[in-house]
């Protein structure tokens, strides 16, 4: 059976259900439209078949007649999935349901597999997350959900408009893995003859515009992290990367804050929802604590950078962390906040004053050279966004460079390369400078209500199928 090439419709369930909604049982509208969808379910009562119909918008049903109907009888043998065109009159049927009163119809495609069961959708994890296409039919949350994502990543995208921050594009194929401590992807460009890295962050390339003159510039794209699989984690995520001139990390803050609370008003209409039935409040002012004063509640004495390597070793020893020699004790202070603070900040909060040691980008603090002007926000215990008044002096900055290089060397396959081109482009000069990095998949997780990053993916990565 040959299908069409086209179909021109002119509604979409959705509208149809709002606009006549004003119809009594019974009552026929006079309308005719033209709808196109899936079948999603089909009954028939002799001469008489009643199909659900949904499309991009929601559902109707299609109301089909024998004596009104043409090719009625091919009509009910339709199969669940099915695509159709369907011509015909709006009518409310006498049981209260808005219907098309099937008039003409043709079939657009034909589905040989089915989309699972009526009420549950499709509940294996294997066949939902490796053919979404039938996932995103059968159940509903996982369309609303990835609706939720594009709302957020418009919402984003137009509020950094409104703040006169300029949309850019950088490479994503780097000479130089570099921009953020993770381990990279590689590839190889034949004609080139030479290996690249899928970049991790476009961090440096975004500051070299700033350098360049542009003064608040923002890119929304993918970037790349060969780690593990995990509800938090994507090895290939989206990332909302954006600088300001003339800014510090206070400023980013409170930039930061703002916008994640505009985004929620924006999608939700509010700011205070309810996360994985618990009460959430994205709402600004965020708090902001030290590094160091919450990792001293969490383990009951003092600790900050200046604590003693040993003392802070030992702290790290009594909780299963296995400490590598390389590790200063900036390294172990983020460490021993990692493993006691993280999970419990539930409420959006700042967590300030890395160490120097684990910020090689940031700018260090006047008041004590050994910590940086950074922060990351943390909500529903897991990292949300990173950001930091940028190191902008090219000679501290090769020196970062240099000891990501010995940890490199040591074995840390997170450590940072040296950028020559990046530490050139500082020394034409790079104002104050203050930026952010915004995990938007987590973002859109915490507005979708959904407790892994895969919900919120269209095509998440899997492992693949072995024989």
């Amino acid at each position: 059976m040959t299908t069409p090439y086209s179909f021109a419709h002119n509604a979409f369930a959705g509208a149809l259900q709002t606009s006549y909604a004003h119809l009594v049982d019974g009552e026929e509208s006079g309308d005719v439209v033209k709808v196109a969808g899936r079948v999603m379910l089909l009954r028939t009562q002799g001469k008489l078949a009643f199909a659900t119909m949904r499309d991009s918008s929601g559902e109707i049903q299609l109301f089909a007649l024998a004596a009104v109907c043409a090719d009625f009888d091919e009509f009910a043998k339709l199969h669940l999935g099915d695509w159709v065109g369907v011509t015909g009159e709006v009518v409310r049927t006498k049981r209260g349901e808005l219907s098309i009163k099937v008039a003409t119809w043709v079939k657009l495609a034909t589905a040989l597999h089915n989309f699972g069961d009526k009420w549950a959708g499709i509940a294996d994890f294997d066949l939902r997350y490796r053919h979404r296409e039938a996932d995103l039919w059968a159940n509903e949350k996982s369309r609303t959900s990835l609706a939720r994502r594009s709302e957020v990543l418009r919402a984003t995208r137009e509020r950094c408009w409104a703040a006169n921050f300029i949309e850019v594009e950088t490479p994503i194929l780097n000479a130089i893995a570099t921009g953020a401590a993770a381990k990279p992807f590689t590839t190889h460009h034949h004609a080139l003859g030479s290996d690249l890295f899928l970049r991790i962050a476009p961090e440096l390339w975004l500051k070299r515009l700033v350098v360049g003159g542009f003064e608040r510039v923002f890119e929304l794209g993918r970037v790349f992290r060969n780690e593990g699989l995990s509800p938090r984690h994507n090895p290939e995520f989206t990332m909302l990367e954006l600088y300001a001139a003339y800014w510090n990390y206070e400023d980013m803050m409170s930039f930061t804050e703002e916008l994640v609370a505009g985004v929620a008003r924006d999608v939700l209409g509010t700011t205070e929802v309810t996360y994985q039935d618990r009460p959430f409040s994205f709402a600004a002012p965020w708090p902001r604590r030290t590094m160091a004063e919450l990792a001293s509640e969490a383990v009951g004495e003092d600790v900050s950078v200046h604590t003693p390597r040993e003392r802070l070793a030992a702290l790290l020893g009594e909780r299963g962390v296995e400490v590598h020699a390389s590790w200063g004790p900036g390294r172990c202070l983020a460490e021993l906040f990692e493993v006691t603070c993280e999970d419990s900040l539930w409420d959006p909060i700042f967590v300030t004053d890395f160490p120097v040691e684990v910020s090689p980008l940031a700018r260090r603090r006047q008041d004590d050279p050994e910590l940086t002007e950074r922060f990351e926000s943390y909500a529903v215990g897991r990292e949300l966004s990173n950001g930091f008044s940028e190191l902008n002096d090219p000679v501290d900055q090769r020196t970062r460079f240099e000891d990501q290089a010995r940890l490199a060397a040591a074995g840390d396959p997170e450590a940072m390369a040296i950028d020559e081109d990046y530490i050139k482009a500082l020394e034409w000069g790079l104002p104050p400078t203050a930026g952010l990095g915004l995990g938007m998949d987590r973002l859109a997780m915490l507005i979708a209500d959904e407790a892994s990053i895969r919900e919120v993916i269209a095509f998440p990565t899997l492992k693949p199928l072995r024989d």
